[in-house]
């Protein structure tokens, strides 16, 4: 698989889903963070009409327009969820609420689901959306490089319209197939050839795009209600400080996902409201649990977890804007077992497991990082400097985007990565941690863990799902390939005229059709 394919499968997944934030740009700078989160104003009875201008991170030379293409671009992502629906959403209060799809029904066995379409849906060009639109759609999606990991154990034969309805198949029972559809199922007309700027069904119209900036209109048959705003104009910046400093100059409404060290100028603003995302991103440190690999054993795992001083690591990476984690991917989860024992720096354990394991400490290992995201490559210098503490030496090796995701990503012993789309602990799972996942980044196989995963995504019973989920996450917690030190909120500055601004992450911070304007 060649660098760009690598890529695109790494953040799509990243973006989306409940996502998936795309560019959660963290602080990097030492010192505690006595900011409280700003309140959003008095919300008042809603009011429609205005523009709201957004900042975005993106990057000229990374530019994509096709809703199933690669999208590394925040701006360009954030663009195309306006224009476009996906099947499924993030909800407030369940993990997946009803977009495109207003209802899914499973068959006995949970393999079989059959999806009811919006009343009413058109595309922006007034045509009626119909169940073959959506299926040529997923198809499509499918037939993409990653698509095996966008439509998990869904083949494009098995994705068919039925009258009104849609009706997907799974290889396996999959409770859980309706969260998996937040993942980038944007719905094109059928037969698209060409996709740049081709109608949608969102709840926003385009009306021009200039080299990744665009304004966009009101969809007023939107299927899910008029929208307030009367357009929203986005603008592409290639900085966070860049985008922060158009946004203190009222250049721009609200700077999206602007990081930690714009929350921190701005925090003394009282013009700027700060608006703080938990749960946003996981950095966690993969060790490939291979054998061959020098983290192979348990018991080296486990001291590395133990090394590790994760207040100190929330405290100096994320400048406080973050929580200490425990090593389980999918935080905010409902279903998340926060009774898990937390993890606590205990350098004589981690010693002692080291000698047991015959771990070698006169070798000097490395850990490689990108700095794909501000605190990233500052996260591996801490930790390094922490496990030295306990005899393990670590040289951190800093790589360029490209080569990091071509020849670390998924093959390296022992490196940093990044994770959205933390409400689901099962998505995690099916992703990266089960034997044969597309995106195993430690190379875990473990039987016990991906027979409990079948027993949890196999029921729609709440209880056995439960139980299983449990157990799912003591696995994970006790001998997985991650260190999950801590979870960085996402970070957004907005103007004082700016309301309702969503609260949720990944895909759920980019639908922006009930925020408004106070005039």
């Amino acid at each position: 698989m060649d660098g760009d394919k690598v890529d695109l499968s790494r953040r799509q997944l990243l973006m989306a889903a409940g996502g998936a934030g795309l560019v959660a740009l963290l602080a990097a700078c030492g010192g505690g963070n006595d900011t409280k989160p700003a309140a959003q104003p008095a919300q008042g009875k809603p009011a429609s009409g205005g523009t709201l201008r957004i900042g975005a991170l993106g990057r000229a030379n990374a530019i994509t327009r096709d809703p199933h293409g690669t999208q590394a671009n925040e701006s360009d992502y954030l663009i195309i969820s306006l224009l476009y629906d996906t099947l499924t959403v993030p909800g407030a209060t369940e993990n997946t609420a009803p977009r495109l799809a207003t209802s899914w029904k499973a068959d006995a066995d949970v393999t079989t689901w059959r999806f009811t379409l919006a009343q009413g849906a058109r595309f922006h060009d007034g045509t009626p959306v119909t169940a073959e639109d959506v299926v040529w759609s997923l198809r499509r999606l499918r037939e993409t490089p990653a698509g095996a990991a966008r439509l998990p154990g869904i083949k494009v034969d098995n994705i068919r319209a039925d009258g009104d309805a849609v009706v997907l198949t799974s290889d396996y029972p999959n409770a859980d197939l309706p969260l998996m559809l937040r993942l980038t199922t944007f719905v094109l007309k059928k037969g698209t050839t060409e996709v740049a700027g081709a109608p949608g069904t969102g709840p926003f119209k385009l009306d021009w795009y200039r080299d990744g900036n665009a304004r966009l209109v009101r969809n007023d048959t939107w299927h899910g209600g008029k929208p307030y705003l009367d357009a929203i104009e986005v603008k592409i910046f290639e900085s966070p400080q860049a985008m922060a400093n158009a946004l203190l100059g009222g250049q721009i409404d609200l700077a999206s996902n602007v990081g930690a060290v714009a929350a921190r100028v701005a925090a003394s603003r009282p013009d700027v409201q700060v608006l703080r995302r938990p749960d946003d991103m996981a950095m966690p440190i993969v060790m490939r649990t291979a054998e061959g690999s020098p983290f192979a054993d348990p018991k080296v795992r486990e001291a590395l977890r133990l090394a590790v001083d994760r207040e100190a690591m929330v405290k100096q990476v994320l400048s406080g804007y973050g929580k200490v984690a425990n090593d389980v991917l999918g935080t905010g989860d409902p279903g998340y077992a926060k009774d898990l024992p937390q993890r606590a720096r205990d350098l004589a354990k981690a010693k002692q497991l080291l000698q047991e394991a015959g771990f070698d400490l006169s070798k000097t290992y490395e850990l490689r990082t990108t700095e794909d995201i501000s605190g990233l490559a500052e996260s591996a210098a801490l930790f390094a400097t922490q496990v030295r503490e306990a005899g393990v030496q670590i040289k951190v090796v800093k790589e360029d985007s490209g080569a990091f995701w071509d020849k670390t990503w998924l093959k390296g012993d022992l490196y940093t990565t990044y994770w959205g789309t933390n409400d689901s602990v099962l998505f995690f799972a099916s992703k990266l941690l089960l034997a044969g996942a597309g995106q195993n980044e430690s190379a875990w196989s473990d039987a016990e863990f991906d027979q409990v995963y079948k027993q949890a995504v196999g029921t729609l019973d709440k209880t056995t799902r439960a139980q299983a989920l449990r157990k799912l996450q003591e696995i994970e917690h006790e001998r997985s390939g991650y260190l999950l030190w801590g979870m960085a909120d996402g970070i957004d500055l907005a103007g004082p005229t700016v309301r309702d601004l969503p609260t949720l992450p990944g895909y759920g911070r980019v639908q922006l059709e009930r925020v408004w304007l106070a005039h």
